[in-house]
């Protein structure tokens, strides 16, 4: 039986696509730049990453009551996360239709299985990650092509891991929580909390700073 042990993870989706409801009008992203470490926090490699999980207490996941696919054995370095701005689980939508399929929203009121489970594959000639979807095997892109609201949106639409789809991670010790920074246009992980519409709760590389509990996330590191 599976079990889930949480870390925090300080990270800082849905496109306006024609068969979507658009959200209401909100602030563009703020122009692409590079944005420093912010105050306190470091980026963590891969083997970072394994120490400061191993030395967090244990905590399990809200599994969904009788969900068996969650039940299955889960490889060590697959990871669910969770808002803190919300408390939701960070979801694939697949089932969107194109453009808008894979789509990142922190939407789940429990942690179901693959719909809410990545794979973080380090990469040490970039020292950065990828996030792989369990829920459609695709890697997350930072659609820094998209206008408006859903600009810089975050999608599990990648066979391969390139540029778009590259991250940086960073933890905070003090608040024991993580961030995530795309290496595309420089800013951080979002969980837009004030979208309605078909954009609730989406995950936009867009802040060039992480300025509290909209970049941070809590990380469940899924265990066997």
């Amino acid at each position: 039986m599976r079990r889930t042990t949480s870390v925090l993870l300080s990270l800082s989706a849905l496109l306006a696509a024609s068969a979507l409801t658009v959200p209401t009008a909100v602030a563009a992203p703020e122009a692409d730049r590079p944005a420093a470490a912010p105050a306190g926090w470091e980026a963590v490699d891969a083997t970072a990453l394994a120490r400061i999980t191993g030395e967090k207490d244990a905590r399990r996941a809200p599994l969904a009551a009788g969900d068996a696919a969650a039940t299955a054995a889960a490889e060590p370095e697959l990871l669910a996360v969770q808002s803190v701005r919300n408390n939701r689980f960070v979801a694939t939508e697949k089932s969107y239709a194109e453009p808008n399929t894979g789509v990142q929203r922190a939407r789940s009121t429990e942690f179901g299985g693959s719909w809410e489970s990545y794979a973080f594959e380090w990469d040490d000639a970039s020292q950065t990650y990828a996030l792989r979807s369990l829920a459609n095997n695709r890697y997350v892109a930072v659609e820094k092509n998209y206008t408006g609201s859903a600009q810089n949106v975050l999608r599990a639409r990648s066979t391969s891991a390139g540029g778009w789809e590259r991250f940086v991670l960073y933890y905070n010790e003090t608040l024991d929580r993580w961030a995530l920074q795309s290496t595309l246009n420089g800013l951080y992980v979002t969980m837009e909390n004030g979208y309605t519409g078909s954009l609730q709760y989406a995950l936009r590389a867009r802040s060039a700073e992480v300025t509290g509990s909209w970049e941070q996330f809590v990380l469940y590191d899924i265990g066997a």
